[in-house]
């Protein structure tokens, strides 16, 4: 029996006119994990996403979601997955509790309506129509209506778009509790500081393909996180990588006192994941080309 939730091994979408999407991705998502899945517009995410959904057809590679071809799953298949897009469309004049109701009769084992909403921190606005809220409750209501069937899987697409720093922080305790009860969660966001305090392991997709794949705290592999040390003279400004930061400081200091605007930077994953943009969209578009 295997943990692997998702196994992708070598995939590749073409469009019409052959642009290629998806050059070879592989990876797999163990059952439990919470999977980041980074990169900028157009690097590829959605379309990986869609595919391991089952609403986009792969042009060749292999991709197994929960044990089923996404391509022939069914809605016994659908109905272990939770799904929480960048944008839903909602009947705007039915109340939170309407519609989580009405939805709630789509599984054959869902959560408590009135447990999802507080869940979500929407109590308050559970007799609200949606026309009514907030951008953020809204997004709210799209986090509900994905967990509401009690997915194995989760899908999470940009989820705190549009919330604020303290409905992050509730959404994030939201998001530790589903963990906590061994939902396997895949994750697409632009804030690595999500990504960072959510994801076990997460990949860098750039130019359809994988520019880095690991936990989070070894992306880019040790090279990238060799610290940097930052220093200003009547030369300049200078930086120099070394794995013994202290070390140069103190000879900095023993050379001619300590340096004006001097600084020890150990690269974020923020550092990390720029990095990559740079060197790997470079080479992925010398390859289309």
């Amino acid at each position: 029996m295997t943990d692997a939730v998702i196994q992708v091994s070598d995939l590749r979408k073409t469009y019409r006119g052959g642009f290629e999407a998806l050059r070879g991705v592989t990876f797999d998502i163990r059952r439990g994990e919470t999977f980041a899945l980074l990169g900028p517009n157009g690097a590829g995410k959605s379309t990986v996403i869609e595919i391991l959904e089952g609403y986009r057809d792969r042009s060749s590679g292999d991709v197994s979601v929960l044990g089923v071809d996404p391509q022939h799953g069914g809605l016994a298949w659908k109905a272990r997955l939770g799904i929480v897009l960048q944008n839903t469309g909602e009947a705007p004049t039915a109340t939170v509790r309407e519609l989580l109701a009405h939805f709630a009769g789509f599984y054959p084992n869902p959560r408590g309506v009135d447990a999802v909403i507080e869940a979500v921190g929407l109590t308050a606005k559970a007799k609200t129509s949606l026309r009514k809220l907030s951008g953020g409750q809204r997004r709210r209501v799209d986090v509900a209506l994905g967990i509401l069937g009690q997915p194995e899987l989760l899908f999470l697409d940009e989820p705190t778009t549009g919330f604020d720093p303290e409905a992050r922080r509730q959404f994030w305790g939201l998001i530790r509790s589903l963990q906590d009860e061994g939902t396997t969660i895949v994750l697409t966001t632009h804030y690595l500081d999500e990504a960072a305090v959510l994801s076990e392991r997460a990949a860098i997709l750039v130019g359809g393909r994988i520019a880095s794949l690991g936990p989070i705290d070894a992306l880019g592999g040790e090279e990238a996180r060799v610290p940097i040390v930052r220093w200003a003279d009547e030369h300049g400004l200078h930086e120099e990588r070394t794995r013994r930061p202290g070390e140069r400081v103190a000879q900095l200091v023993a050379e001619g006192g300590e340096p004006e605007r001097l600084e020890v930077v150990h690269p974020s994953l923020e550092d990390i994941y720029l990095s990559f943009l740079g060197e790997d969209a470079a080479a992925a578009s010398e390859v289309t080309a």
